[in-house]
């Protein structure tokens, strides 16, 4: 079992930055890959970004230029630096981790930005 640990969410104005952070314990060995998504009330769950255990990135259009993920494998943490959000980047942001084709999910922090 992983076990996942957001937080870093909360109220933002637009065009300023915020940093998430996510926390991983428990059977960390054999991550796969770790990345943030979101989701608004009544629409799916998407992709935000993802990093690999190598350490490569992959960014949804809707904020490439804008938001950095990383990873710090000494503290087990992935980071989702926001930079320049908008106010449609207003969701509830879970981290996600894949270990061994199975997916872990944290419990999800608000992001709320005011234009």
């Amino acid at each position: 079992q992983v076990q996942l640990v957001e937080s870093g969410g909360g109220l933002v104005q637009s065009g300023g930055s915020l940093r998430l952070s996510c926390v991983a314990s428990g059977s960390i060995d054999m991550i796969n890959k770790m990345g943030w998504y979101r989701q608004v009330p009544g629409n799916q769950r998407e992709l935000v970004a993802t990093i690999t255990s190598g350490g490569t990135t992959n960014y949804a259009d809707s904020v490439k230029g804008r938001f950095t993920i990383s990873r710090d494998n000494a503290k087990n943490t992935v980071y989702l630096q926001m930079n320049s959000p908008k106010p449609e980047d207003t969701a509830v942001y879970y981290c996600n981790a894949l270990r061994m084709l199975r997916a872990y999910w944290g419990q999800g922090t608000q992001v709320t930005v005011s234009s």
